[in-house]
């Protein structure tokens, strides 16, 4: 069997901390051979979110047809769509590829507040890609956007976990980073009953694309064959160890430490 396969389609970071350079950086930590189909550029650093250019549908399309055509993939995510036509576009190859093990990132917000999706492209969202996920991995304000309630509490997480499942995912993972005290505590619905992934809460600032190595890290995983909880386990171990051992680059929200994703193998 040759080397395990994982394509990203998702926005590109100027900054690598996040979006396909993410990703790349995850895949091959982990030893897996990356793809990607480029979504979107975006002027951005640890500051923040400068300027977005969105590219066409139609392109969306074609990279990720010219991908699976000839490399092929043994898991994909998606990150950053950006637009209602982007998320139609890469909806309709992963149907016509037959992609199943897909990780879903509802990207909605960068770290500082800016919108990465258009209001209209959420909708998309819930209809034509979540029905095709395998897992979806929410933080809170967007386990509220997609479950069309708030999420404050241990409470509304499993309530939004079971309206999100009904959207089509197999797997969702609520992200707990963002509730405002405890342990890192993210939920995990199958449809049937709930399991955590616990972790300690690093207090840092430099998490800058946490969310993107957190599901690329989950890809990486399906990639090379693990069923999703250890998947999920390894994942939420890397993410930890990424945050906690972040290189402190940049002003602001810096990025976590991609390259130490090896040691989960270890």
């Amino acid at each position: 069997m040759g080397m395990a396969r994982a394509l990203t389609i998702a926005g590109s970071d100027s900054g690598g901390g996040a979006g396909i350079e993410a990703d790349l950086k995850t895949f091959a930590a982990l030893g897996v051979y990356g793809t990607a189909a480029i979504t979107g550029v975006t002027a951005q650093n640890t500051l923040g979110v400068q300027a977005v250019e969105l590219v066409s549908p139609e392109m969306v399309e074609k990279q990720i047809d010219s991908v699976l055509s000839d490399i092929g993939t043994d898991a994909a995510k998606t990150g950053m769509l950006g637009s209602a036509g982007i998320v139609r576009a890469a909806a309709r190859a992963l149907r016509r590829w037959r992609v199943e093990r897909l990780v879903v990132d509802p990207v909605m917000v960068a770290k500082g507040g800016e919108p990465l999706l258009e209001p209209e492209a959420r909708q998309a969202v819930v209809d034509e890609i979540l029905p095709l996920a395998l897992v979806v991995t929410p933080n809170l304000p967007e386990a509220a956007a997609l479950a069309g309630r708030p999420v404050r509490s241990r409470a509304d997480m499993e309530e939004a976990a079971r309206r999100i499942h009904a959207l089509g995912p197999r797997w969702v993972v609520v992200k707990g980073g963002h509730l405002a005290e405890g342990r890192a505590v993210d939920l995990v619905y199958d449809g049937q009953g709930f399991f955590e992934l616990d972790g300690e809460r690093i207090d840092t600032r430099h998490t800058h694309g946490t969310g993107c190595t957190f599901s690329a890290t989950i890809a990486a995983g399906l990639a090379r064959g693990l069923d999703v909880p250890a998947a999920l386990q390894r994942a939420k171990k890397v993410i930890s160890w990424a945050i906690a051992h972040a290189p402190g680059i940049g002003g602001g929200h810096g990025p976590t430490n991609h390259f130490f994703a090896h040691l989960a193998d270890a």
